[in-house]
């Protein structure tokens, strides 16, 4: 069952320089359950695609539909995740859970329990009177993964999450990530410019050609490995990065 459709969406940014033209008939879904990532070229238009289906931006043709329905406007059907963990410095992290909820007037019984079972489950409750400053950057992110989680989005929107993180954090967060997501069944969309990111984390990968950005050619990672680290050390693990790779140029 498909959770996310672009169909023809094609994106012409008008300014007084004169057109840009963006995307150009982009095609492709999201299964339910799926971790898609998309990579490609710098300035290509990756962001740009989750904008459009978060409807801050709209398409000039084409339609975005999430479980179905026509994206027209802003809504709880897409959690975001940011290059940073956009976490509040005065709050405690059970607070900064709680916000998402509270924005999203969320704010139920049963999805307050929804939350603090997360945090529970994946060893933060015991930090939740802590303040972000007292966390680990691994740890922050999973916050900020349990915060978007807890109101339940249909899709998980993630703009290069582990990018401000050194790179032996940010396998173990990517780990954590891939674990949390699947282990909740959650639909997840990745833009990332890092291609052995892309392979170890992603059931597909969506490589974009460049501006305007059409899809180019999609991978499927047949990797049978439960973890991004495991897939990392597998032989094929390279197979699939010089692949993508060699598209990418």
């Amino acid at each position: 069952m498909q959770i996310l459709n672009f169909d023809d969406v094609s994106l012409i940014y008008n300014s007084t320089k004169g057109e840009t033209h963006a995307l150009d008939e982009v095609n492709f879904s999201v299964d339910k359950g799926e971790f898609v990532a998309i990579v490609g070229p710098s300035g290509c238009g990756k962001t740009t695609i989750l904008s459009l289906i978060s409807a801050l931006i709209k398409p000039s043709s084409g339609t975005i539909s999430i479980d179905g329905k026509k994206v027209t406007a802003p809504s709880g059907d897409t959690g975001y995740m940011l290059q940073s963990d956009k976490l509040f410095e005065w709050l405690t992290i059970e607070k900064n859970v709680m916000l998402g909820l509270k924005i999203q007037k969320k704010l139920t019984p049963d999805n307050i329990d929804y939350a603090h079972s997360l945090l529970d489950k994946y060893g933060l409750s015991e930090f939740k009177k802590h303040y972000p400053n007292q966390l680990s950057g691994g740890m922050r992110q999973r916050a900020a993964l349990i915060r978007t989680l807890a109101f339940k989005p249909k899709l998980l929107l993630l703009d290069e999450p582990f990018s401000a993180l050194d790179f032996q954090t940010r396998l173990a967060v990517c780990d954590d990530v891939h674990s949390i997501i699947k282990t909740e069944g959650a639909s997840a969309l990745l833009v990332t410019h890092d291609i052995a990111e892309a392979v170890a984390i992603a059931d597909r990968v969506i490589v974009l050609s460049n501006r305007p950005a059409k899809v180019k050619s999609i991978f499927s990672i047949d990797i049978n490995k439960d973890t991004p680290l495991g897939k990392r050390e597998d032989a094929r693990f390279s197979e699939f990065f010089e692949k993508i790779l060699k598209e990418l140029k």
